[in-house]
C-alpha cells in the first residue's frame, strides 16, 4: 500500500512539473487590416517613386533582399534590386503612371513576416490601363518597421514572339 501511494505522490509531482515546466506561447493579437494599410502605405510610396521618375533612398527593400523578374536571373540585394529599378525608370514613359495594390495580405501569427498578394496597373495620360500585372512580396519587421525579402511579379501583356531567320519563308519566284 506504502508502495501505491509512493507511487502515485511521485507521478503527480512529475506531472505537475512537466505542465508547470511547459512554455506558454503568448497570443499576440494580429490586426489584419492594419497591416493591410501599412503594406498599401509602403507599395504607395514605391509607386510614388515611379511616377515620379526618381529613384529615392526609399526603405522599401531589406538589404539581403530578392527580387525575381520575368526574364532576367533573380536580383540579389538591395543595390542590385535598385541597380535595375533605375535602368526600368529610364524606359518608363513619361505620362504613364503606375499603381500597386496590396489586394491581400496573410500574416504570420506574431506578425513578424506578411505575404502580400497584390497587382499592379500601368495607365496613360489620360487613366487608360496600357498593362497589368500581379505579383507577390514577402515583407519582415525589422527594427519596427516591415521591408521587403523577397518579391516575384509577373505581367499581364502577351509574350512578343520574335521572328526567327529561319521562319521567313522566301516568297521569291
Amino acid at each position: 500500500m506504502k508502495n501505491k501511494i509512493l507511487n502515485t505522490v511521485i507521478f503527480v509531482a512529475i506531472v505537475s512539473f512537466a505542465i508547470g515546466c511547459k512554455q506558454k506561447t503568448e497570443e499576440v493579437a494580429i490586426d489584419k487590416e492594419q497591416i493591410k494599410n501599412e503594406i498599401q502605405a509602403i507599395e504607395n510610396r514605391m509607386a510614388e517613386m515611379y511616377n515620379n521618375r526618381e529613384l529615392s533612398t526609399e526603405e522599401y527593400y531589406a538589404d539581403d533582399a530578392i527580387s525575381f523578374s520575368q526574364n532576367k536571373p533573380p536580383l540579389e540585394g538591395k543595390a542590385a534590386i535598385y541597380k535595375s529599378i533605375k535602368e526600368d525608370l529610364l524606359s518608363f514613359q513619361k505620362g504613364h503612371q503606375i499603381a500597386f495594390v496590396a489586394n491581400e495580405v496573410l500574416p504570420s501569427p506574431q506578425g513578424n513576416q506578411v505575404v502580400e498578394i497584390g497587382s499592379y496597373r500601368v495607365s496613360d495620360s489620360t487613366s487608360t490601363a496600357i498593362y497589368t500585372g500581379n505579383f507577390m512580396a514577402v515583407f519582415e519587421k525589422r527594427d519596427g518597421k516591415y521591408v521587403c525579402i523577397r518579391d516575384m511579379a509577373a505581367s499581364d501583356r502577351p509574350k512578343i514572339e520574335i521572328a526567327k531567320p529561319e521562319d521567313k519563308k522566301d516568297t521569291k519566284k
